[in-house]
């Protein structure tokens, strides 16, 4: 290969790398906006593998591109410590926010586990998820995707449950809600968007209730922003926040821990996250966990503690299943956890914008529709 070839190619790389380095600046400067625009959000999920990548792209740069050295790696090493910033809650060396339940508590406290699954429904593997419903038998069972067959298929496993509720579609926002544990006030409601449900019910766990609440909100894509999972997530955060008792939140949210739409679902609701100093417990794509993000979540108000979280192996699906096993104590909960953070003025006025845009948004669509 002759020098100037060798030259070439080196010059061709650094401008593939300040290519790189340009998309990936913009990108993170988009996504500090409050733009609902799908492709402006899709730049809050892979913020790890961005923080890798810029760290990576600026090196190389700082290495290899004389002439724009130092102000593409300093841009780049200045976004990287803000990724840094935004995904440390998820690290372990953070400080833990639900504190862990000790052997006092496990033996005097009510606990009860969840089992939360996306199952796919494309994915036709029934029989993984029949086995995994039987062999982990938690207390409480959410499955999410499910349409008429995937209903039929599981229903067998859930037979044991004396409290089931089931909304079959064929639009990927059909699940299904299963209860060993007594319930009442119930039910499968549409919290923003036609066709696209949720579950809310109270849980007896001896002589305390909690509420829960399961959520499958629709994603941000072409085609579709994210005005209509923003206010599904302020719903269900406000309805927590008035519930006067114990709440668990859990479900596909659809967006990512580390994103200022769950912060605010988190402040308005006053929840804390299990996963804060533990990690980031990513449950998508299935297959590459370590490449992908925490789109399965499970939130709780400060009278929680946790005895177990993992995210299970594989069963199919495009998500991983998520179980928990947690312990209701409100004095120990009380004493050992971090304090919710809660809602601000502004936080409250975001929620308000975020449930304006979206009332102007389905009048937008209902117009264009007529």
């Amino acid at each position: 290969m002759s020098r100037d070839t060798r030259s070439g190619l080196k010059t061709t790389g650094i401008w593939v790398l300040r290519a790189l380095a340009a998309l990936l600046i913009i990108g993170v400067l988009l996504s500090t906006t409050d733009s609902n625009q799908w492709w402006i959000r899709a730049w809050d999920f892979p913020r790890l593998q961005i923080l890798f990548a810029m760290l990576i792209i600026g090196g190389l740069l700082w290495i290899f591109d004389r002439h724009w050295r130092p102000w593409f790696p300093l841009a780049l090493i200045a976004l990287s410590a803000y990724q840094a910033y935004r995904i440390y809650p998820y690290s372990p060396i953070a400080a833990t926010q639900v504190a862990r339940a000790d052997a006092e508590t496990l033996a005097t406290a009510q606990c009860f586990s969840v089992l939360s699954l996306n199952v796919l429904q494309d994915n036709r593997e029934y029989g993984r998820t029949i086995d995994l419903i039987e062999r982990i038998d938690a207390d409480i069972v959410l499955l999410m995707e499910t349409d008429q067959a995937w209903a039929d298929a599981v229903q067998p496993a859930l037979s044991g449950y004396p409290e089931v509720l089931s909304q079959p579609l064929d639009n990927k926002y059909g699940l299904m809600f299963a209860s060993r544990l007594p319930m009442r006030d119930a039910a499968i409601r549409d919290l923003a968007q036609k066709d696209t449900p949720s579950v809310m019910a109270t849980i007896g766990l001896g002589k305390s209730e909690f509420r829960l609440v399961g959520l499958h909100p629709r994603p941000p894509q072409p085609g579709q922003d994210t005005e209509e999972r923003d206010a599904e997530l302020v719903v269900a955060a406000r309805e927590a926040r008035g519930a006067k008792m114990p709440v668990i939140a859990i479900g596909d949210f659809n967006d990512v821990a580390w994103s200022d739409t769950t912060r605010l679902f988190m402040q308005i609701g006053q929840f804390i996250d299990p996963r804060i100093g533990r990690g980031t417990y990513a449950t998508f794509p299935a297959d590459m966990t370590w490449l992908g993000w925490p789109l399965d979540h499970l939130f709780v108000t400060d009278e929680f503690l946790i005895d177990e979280m993992q995210v299970l192996g594989p069963v199919g699906s495009d998500h991983r299943p998520i179980l928990a096993r947690m312990c209701l104590d409100w004095d120990r909960a009380r004493a050992k956890n971090e304090e919710a953070e809660d809602a601000t003025s502004e936080d409250m006025r975001d929620a308000d914008t975020v449930m304006q845009e979206f009332e102007e948004d389905t009048e937008k669509d209902r117009v264009e529709g007529e």
